[in-house]
Parts: structure tokens; C-alpha cells; sequence
């Protein structure tokens, strides 16, 4: 849900759309998606731990930028590039499980240092690189002025 509601909203950024209740569903699923993964007993830090952590600190700006400065100045930038690493965590998470479960790519990298691994990871950062500047350049919503005063 989180993934497809992130598509959703960076496909609005490019047309300055800040579709409320989409970026609230992202946000919130992602969050929540970082956070479960630290409910299942573990011994040691794991790198789907270093992924989490990373993706709630990515996710507190985030919504700090969105919600409390209100995509003001640096803000919006801030909050694009927050979103957009959040959403790419949770695609390179789907990747590596892809990998892990399906048979069909589990066999091309059984331990994910293999070259379609590698080149699969490759080309998903790749694109979300591009679709995040696309977004800085593109994403230019109004600023609730009346708001901004009022935080």
C-alpha cells in the first residue's frame, strides 16, 4: 500500500498536485511498515534494520517539512527528496524480497551479490533519481500563507 500510495503521490508532484489524503496514506503506511520490522525478536542489527532506521529518520523530515513548515522555502525540496528516498527504501526492500521469494530471480541471485541482483538495484536507483529531480523541478504547490502564520 505504502509503495503504491508514494507512486500516487510523486506522480502528483509533477503536476504541483499535493494530494492531501494520498501523501497522508504514504506517509503513514510507511511508517508504519519501518516500525513493524522492529517487532520481530532479533539478536544482532541486521542490514533490514539499517533500512528502517534510515527510512524513519528519512520519513521525520519529511513530515516535519510537510506538516510543520508547510513546504516553505528549502522546505519543499526537503520534503520531495524525503518522500522520494522513502519511497525508493521501500522499493529496494521489495526488490531484495523479490529476490528472496521468488523463485524465478532467487535462482538468477541466491545470494543477492549475483549481476541481476546488482543490476536490478542499479537501475531502481537509477530511475528514482530521476524521477526525484524531475519532482524538485516540477513540484511547485501553493503555500497555504495563512498557515505558514499560523505555525
Amino acid at each position: 500500500m505504502g509503495i503504491f500510495a508514494g507512486l500516487v503521490v510523486l506522480l502528483g508532484m509533477f503536476s504541483s498536485k499535493r494530494l492531501d489524503g494520498w501523501t497522508a496514506l504514504f506517509l503513514a503506511t510507511t511508517v508504519l511498515t519501518s516500525v513493524t520490522g522492529f517487532f520481530f525478536p532479533f539478536d544482532q542489527l541486521l542490514p533490514s534494520h539499517i533500512v528502517g532506521i534510515i527510512s524513519l529518520v528519512v520519513l521525520a523530515v519529511a513530515i516535519l517539512a510537510r506538516y510543520v513548515y508547510r513546504l516553505s522555502g528549502p522546505w519543499r525540496w526537503i520534503y520531495i527528496a524525503g518522500a522520494v528516498l522513502a519511497l525508493y527504501l521501500n522499493v529496494f526492500v521489495g526488490v531484495v524480497q523479490a529476490f528472496q521469494k521468488l523463485p524465478l530471480l532467487s535462482s538468477l541471485a541466491p545470494t543477492q551479490s549475483e549481476p541481476p541482483f546488482l543490476i536490478a538495484q542499479f537501475v531502481v536507483l537509477a530511475i528514482f533519481i530521476v524521477l526525484g529531480i524531475l519532482a524538485v523541478r516540477l513540484f511547485r504547490p501553493q503555500v497555504d500563507s495563512a498557515a505558514l502564520g499560523a505555525a
